[in-house]
C-alpha cells in the first residue's frame, strides 16, 4: 500500500519520464516502475545528503527515473544543483512534436523547488514554441546561488532573439555567478544592473549587445578571467576596461563589423583573435605568453598586425588564406617563443621567406607549418631549375621538431626545408606530411579509412613525395630522424591507376 500511494503522489514524474521513453521507442519507463517494487527496500540506508550527493553525479534521464523509485531521491529530483536540458537529455525522437518537449521541460522544472541548482543548461535549437515559457522557465532556474548558466534559445531571425531581461541578474544572483554563456539572444545592459563579484567567465555567441554596452558590462564584472566573443556582430569598438587586472584569456571570432579591439587589462595571457579584420590595441602585454590570429594577409603584415611589446610570448599561432607577398622581416625578436605554427591556405606564397619567423626567434624549439590545399599555383621544382636559393648562414641552436603538413613540390618549400636542415644544429626529428594531415586508416575511430583526397591533391602528394627524395633526403643529417607520411594505396586504390599514369607522364 504505502509503494502504491508513492506512485500516486509521484504521477505526474512518472507520466513524463514515460512520455520521453516513449519518443525513443524505449521500455525504460516499464522497467523502472518494475524496478522500483523489487528495490524500494534495497536501497542503502546512508544519510540523505550522501545519498543526494550520489543521485547529483546521475545523468538527467537516469536521475530521474531513480526519482520514481525513491523518497530520497524524490527529494534530490526536486533540488538537484545541476540541470541540463537538451534534445539529447529529454530524450525525444527527431519527429516528436515541438510543443512535446516544451511540456516535458516545462514539467520538469515545475516539479523541481528552485532551490539549490548550481548550473542550469538550456538549449532549445529548432524548438520554437520555447520562446513562450523561457520567462517562467528562468524564473525557475535562476536564483541566488546559482554559478553556472548556459541559455541556448531558439530563434528564426535576428528580429526574434529573445531579450535577456537585466532583472534576471538580480542582486542575490549576481553575488554568486561564476560563469554566463548566452548564445542567440539580446543584451541589453542598463543602470539597474551592479556589479557581477565573481563572474569570472563570460561567453558571447551570435548575441545582440553594442560595444559601449559590453563595455558597461565588462566594467561591472572585474572579477573576470575569461571573455569569449563570437559572431557578435552590432560590436564595431571592443574596448577592455583597466578594473579587468584578472582578465588572463581573450577571444574574439567571426565579428564582422569589429574595427577596433583595444585592451588596458595588464595580465592578458592568451589573446585569440580569428576571422577579424579589426585594429588591435594591446596595451601593456608583459605577461603575454599565447597568441593565436587568424585572418587574410596577417603573414605578410606580420610587421604591423604582430604586436611589438610581447617580450615572454612562448606560442604563437599564425594563419591567413590570402596573402599578396611573402613575410618581410620583423622589427623585433620574441626572445622566448619556443613553439610556431603557421597555417598557410593559400596557392602562390612563397614559403622560403618564412626565414624570418626563424631569425626573429632564437629561442624556437617546435615549428608547425600546415600548407595542405587542393589547388596550388607555386612553381613546382620539377618544371623549373633545380638551383636552390642560398642564405648567410643562421644558427637555430634550439629548434628540435619541424612539422610540415601538405607537403608538395613546391620549389620554396623544398628551398625552406632544406635551409632548416642546414642551419637547426639541434634538429631531432623532421615529418613531412603529403596528406591532409588527418587519421589514417590504422585508426579505428574514423571507420578504418583514410580521410578522402581528390585527384588533384592525391597527383600533388605523389609529386612532394618524389621531391623528398630526389631533394630533401639526402640532405639529411644522421642525428635527425625523417619521417615522410604518404597517401595510403588501399584506401586510394581507385584512383590511384590514373594517378600513376599522370605521375609518369609528368615525370
Amino acid at each position: 500500500m504505502p509503494l502504491r500511494r508513492h506512485r500516486r503522489r509521484n504521477g505526474r514524474l512518472n507520466r513524463s519520464i514515460a512520455s520521453v521513453d516513449k519518443g525513443t521507442g524505449s521500455t525504460s519507463g516499464h522497467v523502472c516502475s518494475q524496478a522500483a517494487e523489487r528495490t524500494m527496500c534495497s536501497i542503502p540506508a546512508l544519510p540523505e545528503d550522501i545519498l543526494h550527493r550520489v543521485h547529483s553525479l546521475l545523468p538527467m534521464r537516469d536521475a530521474a527515473r531513480a526519482a520514481c523509485s525513491s523518497h530520497a531521491f524524490l527529494r534530490s529530483w526536486r533540488c538537484r544543483p545541476i540541470i541540463t536540458l537538451n534534445k539529447d537529455t529529454i530524450g525525444s525522437n527527431a519527429n516528436a512534436p515541438k510543443k512535446n518537449f516544451c511540456c516535458i521541460i516545462d514539467n520538469i522544472l515545475r516539479n523541481h523547488s528552485g532551490i539549490g541548482i548550481k548550473i542550469f543548461k538550456l538549449e532549445l535549437y529548432g524548438i520554437f514554441y520555447a520562446c513562450h515559457y523561457l520567462d517562467r522557465w528562468l524564473q525557475i532556474a535562476v536564483t541566488p546561488g546559482i554559478e553556472k548558466l548556459t541559455l541556448k534559445p531558439c530563434y528564426r531571425d535576428d528580429n526574434m532573439k529573445y531579450n535577456i531581461p537585466c532583472t534576471l541578474l538580480c542582486d542575490g544572483v549576481r553575488n554568486t555567478i561564476r560563469s554566463l554563456e548566452l548564445f542567440f539572444c539580446t543584451l541589453h545592459p542598463t543602470a539597474e544592473l551592479g556589479p557581477l563579484r565573481k563572474l569570472t567567465s563570460l561567453r558571447l555567441h551570435s548575441v545582440g549587445i553594442s560595444g559601449d554596452e559590453l563595455e558597461y558590462f565588462l566594467s561591472n564584472s572585474i572579477a573576470l578571467q575569461q571573455l569569449d566573443l563570437s559572431k557578435c556582430q552590432e560590436i564595431m569598438c571592443l574596448k577592455i576596461p583597466c578594473v579587468l587586472q584578472q582578465l588572463h584569456f581573450l577571444k574574439v571570432s567571426y565579428c564582422s563589423e569589429l574595427q577596433v579591439i583595444e585592451s588596458k587589462a595588464r595580465n592578458l595571457f592568451s589573446f585569440i583573435k580569428e576571422g577579424v579584420r579589426a585594429k588591435v590595441l594591446l596595451g601593456e602585454t608583459l605577461q603575454m605568453k599565447n597568441l593565436r590570429m587568424y585572418c587574410s594577409n596577417l603573414v605578410c603584415n606580420a610587421r604591423t598586425e604582430l604586436p611589438s611589446n610581447m617580450p615572454n610570448l612562448e606560442t604563437l599561432f599564425i594563419g591567413s588564406r590570402h596573402e599578396t607577398v611573402g613575410t618581410p622581416m620583423l622589427p623585433t625578436k620574441f626572445l622566448f617563443l619556443k613553439r610556431l605554427s603557421i597555417c598557410l591556405k593559400c596557392s602562390s606564397y612563397d614559403y622560403f621567406s618564412l626565414i624570418s619567423f626563424l631569425d626573429a626567434s632564437p629561442s624556437l624549439e617546435t615549428l608547425l607549418l600546415d600548407v595542405a590545399q587542393e589547388k596550388v599555383e607555386r612553381e613546382s621544382i620539377f618544371g623549373c631549375s633545380p638551383q636552390l636559393r642560398q642564405m648567410p648562414e643562421q644558427h637555430h641552436g634550439h629548434l628540435k621538431s619541424v612539422k610540415i603538413k601538405g607537403f608538395y613540390s613546391a620549389k620554396s618549400l623544398v628551398e625552406l626545408t632544406c635551409y632548416i636542415l642546414k642551419n637547426a644544429k639541434s634538429l631531432d626529428c623532421l615529418t613531412l606530411d603529403t596528406t591532409y594531415g588527418d587519421p589514417k586508416c590504422d585508426n579505428k575511430m574514423y571507420g578504418g579509412r583514410c580521410a578522402d583526397m581528390n585527384k588533384a591533391f592525391l597527383m600533388q602528394a605523389r609529386r612532394g613525395a618524389a621531391a623528398i627524395r630526389a631533394y630533401i633526403e639526402d640532405k639529411v643529417p644522421s642525428a635527425v630522424k625523417l619521417t615522410v607520411v604518404e597517401h595510403c594505396r588501399r584506401c586510394h586504390a581507385d584512383k590511384l591507376s590514373e594517378i600513376d599514369a599522370m605521375c609518369n607522364d609528368f615525370f
